[in-house]
């Protein structure tokens, strides 16, 4: 009796080897399978979009902004612009977000905000609200500017003349677990990423809650990761542009939240795994890439063949129009 239970008892044993065995054996070919099916979706992508020009920094591009069809790129020591010029002076290695309009430039810190004319004066300085602020990005209306807070996680406005207006929560509530907090205006609406919950939501200037848009997930059209999208950007037809970390990609949404298409892949991107920064002027795209930001214009032929639209001149169907 005995003999015959050691001899099934090394059946069983074998079997539950051999089973294992097996397993990890499927399990290996189906990653393969996988890796590979992913390679070769990577190798098949086309964007609409080619690149243009470059231009190359003394140092890696902390943020910037394009203005007159020059890029102003703050580094950790001067605002540096593409045409050669500097502005030299300064401490700019804990910026979070910089901003050119008619006013002048405008350089967003942790717990402040100072706005610099044109040649290099600083006109303006406003410290933050709250003892504990973690300012992220801003942007601006007519009469307001709007900052992201990612320490007490809301949006704080103030008027053009750094006077405080109120606080913005969101009524689901902000969920930011890292500088996933970016900020923009499209025709005075301001859309804000809610990274941790993989949303964008909308806000009237005086504060109203719009409408939210956004899912979680690794496909096309959706957020993965922890704290997506990082960076949001409007375009001249009224879209967003979001760009996103882990698997880094920049996308095309309308206003309405609608997914429109994905613009670069990880590869196109440069790889890694942090987000990159974008800015838009007109119909091109600026992404930065350590000391280099890059200039990519439409592929009009590639978007008409993704687009279904015959193209000339333009291509009213791109990601970059309405």
């Amino acid at each position: 009796m005995n003999k015959i239970l050691k001899i099934a008892l090394n059946i069983l044993i074998f079997a539950v080897i051999a089973g294992f065995g097996y397993y990890m054996i499927r399990s290996m070919n189906s990653d393969n399978r996988t890796r590979a099916g992913e390679q070769h979706a990577e190798s098949t992508f086309v964007s609409p979009y080619t690149l243009v020009n470059s231009f190359e920094f003394n140092s890696d591009v902390i943020c910037f902004d394009v203005f007159d069809d020059e890029i102003y790129a703050v580094l950790t020591d001067r605002i540096s612009v593409s045409s050669g010029f500097d502005y030299p002076g300064g401490t700019f290695a804990d910026v979070r977000d910089f901003m050119i309009n008619n006013d002048g430039m405008y350089l967003l810190f942790p717990t402040k905000i100072e706005l610099y004319n044109f040649a290099k004066q600083r006109e303006s300085e406003w410290n933050a609200c709250s003892d504990n602020a973690d300012y992220v990005a801003m942007t601006t209306s007519k009469n307001y500017i709007f900052v992201t807070d990612a320490a007490n996680k809301n949006i704080v406005q103030y008027d053009r003349k750094g006077n405080l207006v109120r606080f913005i929560k969101s009524p689901e509530g902000f969920i930011i677990p890292s500088h996933t907090f970016d900020i923009i205006n499209i025709n005075d609406t301001i859309y804000v990423s809610n990274s941790g919950r993989h949303q964008i939501e909308s806000y009237t200037l005086d504060g109203e809650f719009i409408s939210s848009f956004g899912k979680s997930g690794s496909q096309a059209g959706a957020f993965a990761g922890c704290c997506n999208p990082v960076f949001l950007v409007a375009t001249s037809g009224e879209n967003i542009l979001t760009s996103e970390k882990g698997n880094p990609r920049i996308s095309s949404y309308g206003k309405d939240g609608k997914f429109r298409s994905i613009l670069f892949d990880a590869t196109m991107l440069g790889g890694g795994t942090n987000a990159y920064r974008m800015k838009v002027s007109d119909d091109h795209i600026y992404i930065a890439n350590k000391k280099t930001v890059s200039v990519y214009g439409r592929n009009i032929l590639e978007c008409a063949s993704a687009t279904g639209n015959s193209c000339k001149n333009s291509c009213s169907g791109c990601p970059n129009r309405k």
